[in-house]
């Protein structure tokens, strides 16, 4: 992988040609694909610092947890079925930011100005302080600090269908960040094109991965988390 693709708005973006070696699409299900984009060294470096993240965010994790409970009815944690290496499911952990938890067959994407985002909701959406409980799932091994993107069962469904090669991205472990988030291709699906981008950059991440590419992408993701326009 040459470098990091610059993000453009919209459908005017054009995907890089001759990037991606030919990779043919995996027989996704439990134990029926190799697992890719991994390593001792990266496995190792998921616990080590989910759980020293665990340790450091506590204090915030338990305000934060309190605050929730506070100022909206229902619990402090949501909770919602993903999808993860091979196409199997498990359970996301985040902090509840609105006031529905949909985890059925259809599942609204949160929209700029959601009026069922409370008002912590939109601040801790805005500083990504929402996915911290996922550092669980990461020292779970449900997850890995890198690697692409989750969503929701129902979401899955919907694009596996209409997008090409969608199922390849279930050969990684999704990550709490990833390459398309840092590229720019996260939040909102408006169009079609959006989650082609997106599903395009996490099996480029795959089928390119190396634990440096790892390290850049954590090194990328550090501004964002205070920047990121499309985090709402």
């Amino acid at each position: 992988m040459a470098g990091f693709r610059a993000h453009a708005d919209g459908a005017n973006w054009t995907p890089a040609t001759g990037q991606r070696p030919p990779v043919a699409t995996p027989d996704v299900g439990p134990g029926k694909a190799a697992a890719c984009a991994t390593s001792r060294r990266k496995r190792a470096f998921d616990i080590v610092m989910s759980f020293g993240a665990l340790l450091v965010f506590l204090p915030l994790l338990l305000v934060i947890a309190a605050l929730v409970r506070l100022e909206s009815r229902g619990p402090a944690l949501f909770r919602q079925r993903r999808t993860g290496l091979n196409g199997q499911i498990f359970t996301v952990f985040k902090f509840r930011t609105m006031t529905v938890a949909e985890d059925g067959e259809t599942v609204r994407q949160a929209t700029r100005d959601d009026a069922r985002v409370t008002a912590l909701g939109a601040i801790l959406r805005k500083l990504s302080l929402d996915e911290l409980p996922q550092l669980l799932n990461v020292l779970r091994g449900d997850m890995s600090l890198i690697g692409p993107r989750p969503h929701a069962v129902a979401h899955d469904e919907a694009w596996g269908k209409v997008v090409a090669g969608y199922d390849r991205r279930f050969r990684a472990r999704p990550g709490l960040t990833g390459y398309a988030a840092v590229c720019g291709f996260r939040g909102e699906v408006k169009e079609l094109q959006a989650i082609i981008d997106r599903v395009e950059s996490d099996n480029e991440y795959i089928d390119t991965w190396s634990f440096g590419l790892d390290m850049k992408i954590v090194w990328r993701t550090l501004p964002l988390i205070f920047g990121d326009s499309r985090a709402y």
